[in-house]
């Protein structure tokens, strides 16, 4: 694509002078941070900013007008849609579907433009009235672009069949006829009304002929004198040759029939059939095409392109579709007639005429506020296969780059990235690399907003992202004391450290309130407590807990000495396994076999004589322990010895017998 023929617009923000002050900024997705810094252009520093502000400006402001939102969301499930048009399809059946996905893209269009029109009317302050008001022109055109491009691009419809379609666009999208229609008519007397004659006017330059018939019956009944003439005119709009689509007729016999018909309306205008009524004379010379006429009647043409049809239907019916930009030019250069200057849409408008594709999008690129009509534009063009052979000098293609930029924007609004991701997906080159970049910017403000976020990337295998995600959620929770959750999110991050530390806090928990919380996932942890040794400890110590409520006090001896003696157990913890075997130690029954018991001695000198365990530098020595520690020590040396001297005694009986 070229570069801009123009400067871009300047966007003025309040209170900012960057002509004395040193602009600082930094870029997002899909906003811009803006302020001033505390130097001045001329190296002067100042201590204080004079306008200590901090602007955001958002490129796509359009995502959040509530009205709009739903045309976005009407339309992606359209774009999904097709995505999926299978490409076996060729020939009609395919053509038949584009037409179809362009017809639904149109009526969204619609649907919007018409609720933002009834906003506008019902809007109380004047400002948004303005506001909805121009926002409906703007879907108007929209809509009046998309329309010519189904017709020239999509249905490519022939000599013949085009004009149709050409007058169905005209009329509509200039529809004040029909309130005309409907004001004269429901008068008491419409032939008497003063804009009857507009009326019968504008049905002839849209090719109504039928309704201008019928309305010309009216003048005939009312005004006698020129009922004779009013008949002649409605035979020669009863007579007019025109393609209809079930005709069957070819373009040779239509256009000899037409000349027919044409030198028939000459010579009554030769002739001055009509020369008593001048309305009805200018009528029969509009049907001849005569441009001095047709010009004559701008107001009622109101724009260019409404006389470029006109223009078409009563000179040439059959024209090629190679031939519309000569018409269209020199159409919009009768109209103008050097007092104006085309505007943006006129611009759009004679590029499509000249079937020149990229000059539409871009100049639809520059005009517009949003890139969802050239996105989703140039995607349908671009399955029907227009735009294969524009590639763009950095690696992408043109329907990929503004796909990417439209789904950018969605990724600013809060709800509408999920949209976004969508688009993304369709994007061969570019778009998985962006949607890692975009994912990674939504804010988890929500547990439900991170579950959605975090199944989008599980989906699409996105393992660094899933792990980042699960990570703050599992911070978040840690925060907010919520240590089961967090203990999940680390989990499925497979986050050894933090799943670790998560641990160490459901220890913390343990000793200072003498139970765990959470049990139904800490007793479910499965494999997954093999992330960290800590998390291992955790669930097995679980385990023991679990053992001892079942009375199956064995298993409990043997687990607990297991977990002391494999190193799992974390020093700062062995004083509370210690602990936990004391009522193992005093129970009727000897549980712990005399070499059990000598680990179990080892392992409390050990931590009795503060040599450090498992190099963990916060270790400290037994004798700095309050006295509580010390009769801990003391308690359960004396049981570990009672149980010693049970043990040998029932082993030395089992011996002797």
């Amino acid at each position: 694509m070229e570069e801009l023929d123009c400067e871009p617009a300047v966007t003025w923000i309040p209170g900012v002078n960057s002509k004395k002050k040193q602009m600082c900024f930094d870029w997002g997705p899909g906003e811009m941070l803006l302020c001033e810094t505390s130097f001045n252009k001329k190296d002067k520093p100042e201590k204080v900013p004079s306008c200590p502000f901090i602007y955001i400006i958002r490129k796509d402001v359009d995502v959040y007008s509530q009205i709009l939102r739903k045309l976005f969301n009407e339309s992606h499930g359209i774009f999904v849609g097709l995505q999926r048009i299978e490409e076996e399809l060729t020939g009609k059946s395919r053509k038949a579907q584009l037409v179809r996905v362009s017809k639904n893209y149109r009526s969204v269009i619609r649907a919007c433009m018409e609720e933002m029109h009834q906003v506008a009317i019902a809007a109380k302050d004047p400002a948004s009235g303005r506001q909805f008001s121009s926002q409906v022109s703007i879907l108007s055109a929209m809509e009046l672009i998309w329309n010519l491009c189904e017709i020239l691009f999509i249905e490519v419809a022939p000599a013949g069949p085009l004009l149709l379609h050409l007058l169905d666009w005209v009329r509509l999208h200039v529809c004040e006829v029909d309130s005309l229609s409907a004001d004269v008519l429901g008068s008491e007397n419409p032939s008497k009304h003063e804009s009857f004659w507009n009326l019968v006017t504008v049905l002839v330059l849209q090719g109504r002929l039928d309704e201008a018939r019928q309305m010309l019956s009216k003048e005939a009944d009312a005004n006698p004198p020129s009922a004779s003439m009013c008949r002649i005119l409605g035979d020669l709009m009863r007579t007019m040759p025109i393609l209809s689509p079930g005709n069957t007729q070819t373009l040779t016999e239509l256009e000899l029939k037409w000349q027919h018909w044409r030198e028939e309306c000459e010579r009554h205008l030769q002739d001055s059939t009509f020369a008593a009524s001048p309305r009805l004379e200018s009528l029969c010379k509009i049907m001849l095409g005569d441009e001095a006429t047709l010009l004559e009647h701008k107001e009622l043409l109101s724009n260019w392109y409404h006389f470029l049809v006109t223009r078409l239907l009563y000179s040439n019916p059959t024209v090629k579709p190679i031939d519309l930009h000569f018409y269209a030019q020199s159409s919009l250069d009768m109209f103008l007639g050097g007092e104006s200057s085309p505007e943006p849409l006129d611009n759009i408008l004679m590029a499509a005429f000249e079937f020149d594709i990229h000059q539409v999008i871009k100049e639809c690129s520059i005009a517009l506020s949003n890139w969802w009509f050239v996105a989703h534009l140039t995607d349908l063009l671009d399955h029907c296969r227009l735009l294969q052979s524009h590639n763009l000098y950095f690696g992408s293609n043109m329907r990929e780059f503004l796909l990417l930029e439209y789904a950018s924007g969605l990724f600013a609004h809060h709800s509408l990235w999920q949209l976004g991701v969508d688009y993304f997906d369709h994007c061969p080159e570019l778009g998985r690399v962006s949607l890692e970049l975009h994912i990674e910017r939504i804010p988890l403000n929500t547990e439900q907003k991170a579950l959605k976020v975090l199944r989008v990337c599980e989906q699409r295998q996105m393992t660094e992202q899933v792990r980042s995600i699960c990570k703050i959620l599992a911070m978040k929770a840690v925060r907010n004391n919520r240590l089961g959750s967090a203990l999940s999110w680390s989990i499925r991050a497979k986050d050894a450290a933090f799943a670790t530390l998560v641990s160490d806090r459901f220890l913390r928990d343990y000793c200072e309130r003498g139970c765990f919380s959470d049990l139904d996932l800490i007793d479910n942890l499965g494999p997954a407590m093999m992330l960290s040794d800590r998390l291992t400890f955790l669930g097995k110590y679980r385990e023991f807990h679990r053992l001892y409520g079942e009375k199956r006090f064995g298993d409990a001896a043997s687990l607990l000495l297991s977990l002391m003696t494999s190193q799992i157990a974390p020093r700062s913890f062995w004083m509370t396994l210690l602990t936990d075997a004391l009522p193992l130690l005093e129970q009727k029954q000897v549980i712990f076999s005399a070499e059990q018991t000598y680990e179990l001695m080892r392992c409390l000198e050990d931590l009795a004589s503060g040599r450090p365990g498992c190099g963990e530098p916060d270790a400290q020595r037994l004798q700095d322990e309050d006295d509580i520690e010390a009769t801990k020590v003391e308690m359960l040396r004396l049981a570990l010895a009672r149980n010693l001297a049970r043990a040998i005694l029932r082993e030395g009986s089992l011996e002797g017998s």
